[in-house]
């Protein structure tokens, strides 16, 4: 089991020296934890860039997005290593990690998964008003573009891990992804409608919508883990070609 990372992050450079200590420690330990650490950590420092080369509309107020979304995804990692019940969907993701059956690009829509769909939508509600969260949708766009760019160079990365990827590499991430029932843009656009809704009910009915959300992304959670007979032979070939190192790989997805 990995160590628990106890702090929370006040900043987006402490977002990314988390990130290294969780992916320090999953190579330590080999854990495929660290697939989505060490991509997460590629969309911090994109968002970061962003910020320092005046992308946004306001910068400060993506560092602040930026800050509210990671620690919802480091929580719940604190949550899982200190045997705690994090949300649904996370709770499969980490669960996964242990499974040798899941090629590197599951262990990725996994985290990628809970982490926009859920994770983003409440981020972005909880620092905006129903009044002030109109004007957040340009930069949001941004960050996800961001997001989004940084998968598909992922995906060129794991041909490298895997030959039969390149088949897989083919797959626009901004078009549904067929092969294993995860679409980045619809993702994005489910988090947007997502935070609308949280943002409008308010504090007292957080709690109740974020559950009913949390199982609507745990079930996408599901079809990643079991995409159907015609993706799993494409994944099963990926499967036995896949360099089987998980620290080396981690090592490979974390490079600059």
């Amino acid at each position: 089991m990995e160590k628990s990372i106890s702090l929370v992050a006040a900043t987006i450079t402490d977002v990314v020296s988390l990130l290294d200590q969780i992916i320090a420690n999953c190579i330590l330990k080999a854990s495929r934890t660290g697939y989505f650490a060490a991509l997460y950590r590629k969309m911090t420092i994109g968002v970061q860039e962003g910020i320092g080369n005046g992308v946004f509309d306001d910068g400060s107020r993506m560092e602040t997005l930026d800050v509210v979304f990671a620690n919802r995804y480091l929580a719940a990692y604190n949550q899982f290593t200190n045997g705690e019940m994090p949300c649904k969907c996370w709770k499969t993701a980490f669960e996964a990690a242990v499974s040798d059956d899941l090629i590197v690009l599951q262990h990725l829509l996994l985290g990628m998964n809970a982490h926009i769909n859920l994770d983003l939508a409440i981020a972005a509600a909880q620092i905006s008003t129903p009044e002030t969260i109109g004007s957040l949708y340009n930069d949001y766009l941004k960050i996800n573009t961001i997001i989004a760019g940084f998968f598909k160079s992922v995906q060129s990365d794991l041909s490298k891990i895997a030959f039969p990827m390149r088949f897989i590499e083919l797959v626009d991430p901004e078009q549904t992804n067929a092969v294993l029932n995860f679409s980045i843009s619809k993702a994005r656009e489910a988090a947007w409608a997502n935070a609308l809704l949280f943002c409008e009910a308010g504090n007292a009915n957080e709690t109740p919508l974020i559950n009913t959300c949390d199982n609507v992304v745990d079930s996408v959670a599901q079809k990643i883990l079991q995409p159907g007979a015609a993706a799993s032979v494409l994944t099963n070939l990926v499967l036995r070609t896949e360099q089987k190192d998980v620290a080396q790989n981690i090592a490979f997805l974390n490079q600059d």
